[in-house]
């Protein structure tokens, strides 16, 4: 397997012979596209057609339930199985920079690649489609920047469908409940706003 990684790695990762606009390119979409979550996240929660809020808002509370499972299951592995980042073990070109800690599985593609999943097994198939591009293209890019492994994005793929599975079994068992606190919740918190017509009620 890390035959493989190491391949695959050597095949993916730039050199100081790859183009600066390809590099720069790359750079933006490993540091900035992964921004997309939280946007997507507040915006589906406070805003759209009156008739599709509720499904919407479901959405984002297994979204939700879902990148909280998986990042932490992502944290606990890295502490449990440390694995080293390429530029640690000296393998490689580095165009990014970044902490030396555990590489697997990648927090930014556990992240993405779970919000992904999320979108595409509860929203709809286009937007899943959509997201999970970007969420290739962000794991390309950190590949390619040399701050990981390609097997360490495999793995956050991986965290991501455990984690979207736990959320749906936890909204079996508990969906009605948690939309209702959450409703009540998002009430309080958004009185003014709501009132004032700048969010949905």
């Amino acid at each position: 397997m890390e035959q493989l990684n190491y391949l695959l790695f050597a095949w993916l990762n730039a050199s100081p012979a790859s183009p600066e606009w390809l590099i720069d390119f790359a750079t933006f979409i490993a540091r900035d596209l992964i921004a997309i979550i939280p946007l997507l996240i507040i915006g589906l929660w406070l805003w759209g057609p009156h008739n599709q809020l509720g499904s919407q808002r479901e959405v984002v509370a297994k979204t939700t339930i879902a990148l909280l499972f998986a990042m932490s299951a992502a944290a606990a592995i890295g502490m449990l199985l440390p694995h080293e980042r390429p530029f640690v073990a000296g393998i490689g070109y580095t165009f990014l920079a970044h902490a030396p800690d555990s590489s697997f599985p990648s927090d930014h593609g556990t992240a993405i690649f779970t919000f992904a999943l999320a979108f595409l097994f509860w929203h709809r198939a286009w937007s899943g489609v959509v997201l999970m591009t970007i969420a290739v293209a962000i794991a390309w890019s950190r590949v390619f920047l040399g701050v990981h492994w390609p097997l360490d994005m495999v793995g956050g793929f991986l965290v991501g469908c455990v984690g979207c599975l736990f959320s749906q079994l936890v909204w079996n068992l508990y969906g009605e409940a948690i939309a209702n606190k959450l409703t009540r919740l998002y009430h309080f918190l958004f009185a003014f706003p709501i009132r004032k017509g700048w969010v949905k009620e």
